[in-house]
């Protein structure tokens, strides 16, 4: 068999990377390097490099983070109350395989948000589906879903992320069925899914923010007494951006 023809059966098959590894040696002039296992091991670590990439490319697209951050780039100075060997723990997937949570509080502009996403693009880059919401529109799309139908399906894309970030909580007074929907989608996840939430709001306002004392203490119960929790100081980060632009 000619080259033309294992290379248009690897396109047929759509083997992207193992039609550029074959193609970029035979234009090498490098096959008669590889012994026969050596390039079928060469071929298979391309094409799974390749395809690879590109769920991770898709996870990161589908998860469309606030912002595209990571966490080599989080400052851990002083006065922001950032411990680095918390945060390196999240780096890994034994916190997702556990269905651990996050809770991030702090001032506006302080790096909640930042750090949300940082951890959320480290999860998709382990392979892992993330969700990321502003808890006002989330909630908002959901009350519209109830309308046209589509609940139950939204509901049921939460319960299957492996990390939901709940960015912003707290900035409203939650209505009887945004309490509702936030309870049920934390009791979907409880132990088993991953949930990240940011809040200007200390933990400790909470139930003044959920509004209704007996699903406060459910709700609190399914995510904080169990949760990692990162209480940033520090003035704003983007007033100091600002300064040293």
């Amino acid at each position: 068999m000619n080259n033309e023809a294992t290379i248009d059966k690897m396109n047929q098959m759509r083997f992207t990377g193992m039609v550029r590894a074959f193609t970029n040696a035979v234009q090498a002039g490098m096959k008669s390097d590889f012994t026969p296992d050596e390039l079928i091991a060469h071929l298979i670590d391309a094409e799974f490099d390749e395809r690879n990439n590109r769920k991770i490319s898709r996870l990161l697209a589908q998860a469309k983070f606030r912002y595209k951050a990571v966490i080599q780039e989080i400052s851990y100075i002083g006065s922001r109350n950032i411990d680095k060997n918390v945060l390196l723990r999240f780096t890994d997937k034994n916190w997702l395989h556990k269905g651990e949570n996050i809770i991030i509080t702090g001032a506006t502009g302080v790096g909640k948000s930042f750090i949300a996403c940082s951890i959320g693009n480290q999860a998709c880059l382990n392979g892992f589906k993330v969700i990321y919401a502003s808890c006002m529109k989330l909630f908002s799309n959901l009350k519209y879903s109830r309308v046209d139908g589509s609940y139950s399906k939204e509901m049921e894309k939460i319960q299957k992320a492996d990390l939901l970030i709940l960015d912003d909580f707290g900035l409203h007074v939650l209505d009887s069925q945004a309490r509702l929907m936030l309870l049920e989608m934390l009791e979907d996840r409880h132990g088993i899914k991953s949930t990240i939430i940011t809040s200007q709001v200390p933990i400790s306002g909470w139930h003044e923010v959920i509004g209704e004392a007996t699903i406060a203490d459910a709700i609190c119960d399914r995510i904080v007494h169990s949760a990692y929790k990162i209480d940033l100081k520090g003035g704003s980060m983007r007033k100091n951006k600002k300064t040293q632009s």
